[in-house]
């Protein structure tokens, strides 16, 4: 029993969460700075993005299995267990996960949607669409160079603004505003994994920025965006959207030159999960920034 609740676990790839548990921790500690938030909502509202989070990662292992992208030789099944090419699950039981762990998320999303805010809807719908299509036909956002996109969007404003949402029942232009070079950060999680499978996308047929660039090109877009990240959060501090607790942000400049050394020599096999740990440190002080700005009431 326990196996299989473990085996269950690990085909989400827990260790992604961490990214999502930020998003929303960032729209909360801004509405706490409007007054009081719920520690109640909160907390299920990070479930919510878990669950969604999960599901998004099982569908994209399903469809890169179902349409041949994933295959025994894939750059992914190297440095992780692929829960349907390892023999983790079998396809059914894959589906029936993501289907529970969807009505979990709509379950929680509908409940916010009509006790917290109307913009939980469309957020979540927006959410639900893009978890699904992302790989699955006929939209395939990932297979199309529009995967980067729809993960800076998830997991930067609509997230961000979202768990605002619930707790203060409107949008914010200030969640807005720091939502984008977070957003920005995630999407090169998918970026990185991309400029790593390169070779191997382009002998599946598959449509990256990536493969559109080329390999030079492709870090330099991706040494640029993170300096501009940076550089927007100076953009921030200076307009005042941020206060000078901001600048704390600046203390994950060595995680960042460091990525980049080892990206400039080779992109390593675990270039999306490094890229990962980059965000997690930014994102950590990020916070970190927001909470030491804002007294928080519950």
């Amino acid at each position: 029993m326990i196996e299989t609740i473990k085996r269950y676990v690990i085909a989400t790839r827990p260790w992604s969460f961490t990214m999502s548990l930020i998003s929303v921790s960032v729209g909360t500690l801004l509405a706490a700075e409007e007054g009081s938030v719920s520690l109640i909502w909160f907390a299920l509202t990070a479930i919510g993005i878990m669950t969604f989070h999960a599901a998004a990662n099982l569908i994209n292992d399903y469809c890169d299995t179902l349409y041949g992208v994933d295959q025994e030789d894939s750059p992914t099944a190297k440095y992780r267990p692929q829960p349907l090419l390892s023999g983790m699950l079998t396809p059914r039981q894959l589906l029936v996960e993501t289907a529970v762990l969807l009505a979990i998320t709509v379950t929680i999303g509908a409940t916010a949607a009509f006790l917290r805010s109307w913009h939980v809807l469309w957020i979540g719908i927006i959410g639900v669409l893009t978890c699904v299509f992302y790989t699955a036909g006929p939209v395939k956002f990932k297979y199309r160079a529009l995967g980067e996109f729809a993960v800076f969007m998830m997991w930067g404003p609509l997230m961000i603004e979202g768990a605002y949402a619930v707790q203060r029942g409107i949008l914010s232009s200030k969640a807005l505003f720091i939502s984008i070079p977070f957003g920005v950060l995630v999407a090169l999680v998918l970026f990185a994994n991309n400029m790593r499978d390169i070779t191997y996308d382009a002998r599946q047929n598959v449509k990256t920025i990536s493969i559109m660039l080329g390999s030079r090109k492709s870090y330099l877009l991706f040494a640029g965006l993170i300096v501009l990240s940076y550089a927007y959060v100076l953009g921030m501090i200076a307009m005042g959207v941020m206060s000078f607790w901001g600048l704390l942000i600046f203390l994950s400049v060595p995680k960042a030159v460091s990525l980049l050394k080892t990206f400039r020599k080779k992109i390593p096999d675990m270039a999306d999960a490094l890229t990962a740990q980059f965000d997690t440190v930014f994102g950590i002080l990020l916070l970190l920034a927001i909470l030491l700005d804002t007294k928080v009431v519950l």
